[in-house]
């Protein structure tokens, strides 16, 4: 596809989702906060784990936006204020946002978290809160055959096979400043053809086909195991950190007091290893999004109301 064609398509997606969020206004009907999500599992997880939270803690009601879009859709959609949250990727946000064009996203975690916050607040009036407690980075795959036919375990090793190898990725990895390009210059990574522009949906279906044989998933998808796949390692540390945080509009926190507490008791709650879990519950078992994220919630608060009770005025 022409790039250029595919800019034009993008930006046409980005009007149209957003131009779906317009009658919709938070303020509208019996709605307070609007929470959106991202187009894929994970996401679909978190934003109902947003929404979720923000219901038990508050009482404020919520209305759900998932699957609004990638992540320029989403970052456009909280600046025009018709959505009032959503988790995002602290790389990824310093993407989109463009706070770090021309210039290296920082690789210390807590460098990029507060010079997210900073810039999110003076630059769009949107407030980065702590983080869930995981990284969700790029994972470069393979099949587990492969990397042990030819003892691979880094993207150093793996790009003297490359030349041989198909890849296939997710269009906004194949274009975004953090994808593609810049890790195909930092490995010198070639193909036996270019790249296949793919639905994420079906990226590991096609590499446990041999339809390609490398791909970029995600850290914390539960199926890479499950199917024998192998992440390489990122030996020259290309990839920025991409710790989960919300995205809040400072507006929306100032008009309900009580909702910055409410997100702010996200933080630390999920580990990268409960993430897995929470993903192949909904993707590999087929379970309501809904009843997960419930369950996990639950479980959570008893973990905590355990531990109080063990630690006498620990309030």
């Amino acid at each position: 596809m022409n790039r250029f064609v595919a800019f034009g398509l993008l930006s046409v997606t980005v009007i149209l989702a957003i131009a779906a969020c317009y009658s919709h206004s938070p303020t509208a009907g019996n709605v307070d906060i609007i929470v959106a999500s991202k187009d894929f599992t994970e996401q679909d997880i978190l934003g109902e784990l947003l929404a979720q939270q923000i219901e038990n803690k508050t009482g404020l009601k919520v209305d759900r936006k998932p699957r609004l879009g990638g992540s320029y859709v989403c970052h456009q959609a909280i600046l025009a204020g018709k959505i009032d949250a959503y988790i995002e990727y602290t790389g990824t946000a310093a993407t989109v946002s463009k706070l770090f064009e021309n210039q290296k996203i920082p690789s210390d975690p807590k460098v990029l978290f507060q010079q997210l916050q900073q810039g999110y607040a003076k630059n769009f009036k949107l407030a980065v809160m702590p983080g869930l407690g995981f990284e969700n980075t790029f994972a470069i795959v393979i099949r587990g055959d492969e990397a042990k036919r030819y003892n691979l375990q880094t993207l150093s090793q793996a790009a003297q096979y490359t030349p041989q190898w198909r890849a296939g990725f997710g269009y906004e990895f194949s274009e975004r400043q953090d994808g593609l390009p810049g890790l195909a210059k930092t490995y010198n990574l070639t193909f036996a053809k270019p790249p296949q522009i793919m639905d994420l949906g079906l990226i590991y279906r096609a590499l446990l086909q041999k339809q390609i044989d490398l791909t970029a998933g995600n850290s914390t998808d539960g199926q890479i195991a499950r199917l024998g796949f192998v992440v390489l390692q990122d030996d020259k540390r290309y990839f920025p950190p991409y710790e989960a945080v919300p995205i809040v509009r400072e507006e929306t926190l100032k008009r309900y007091p009580t909702l910055a507490p409410a997100i702010a008791g996200l933080k630390n709650l999920i580990t990268a290893d409960e993430m897995r879990r929470l993903n192949y519950a909904v993707e590999g078992e087929l379970r309501d999004v809904k009843e997960v994220v419930r369950e996990f919630l639950q479980s959570r608060q008893a973990v905590t109301q355990g531990s109080e009770q063990l630690v006498p005025g620990s309030y």
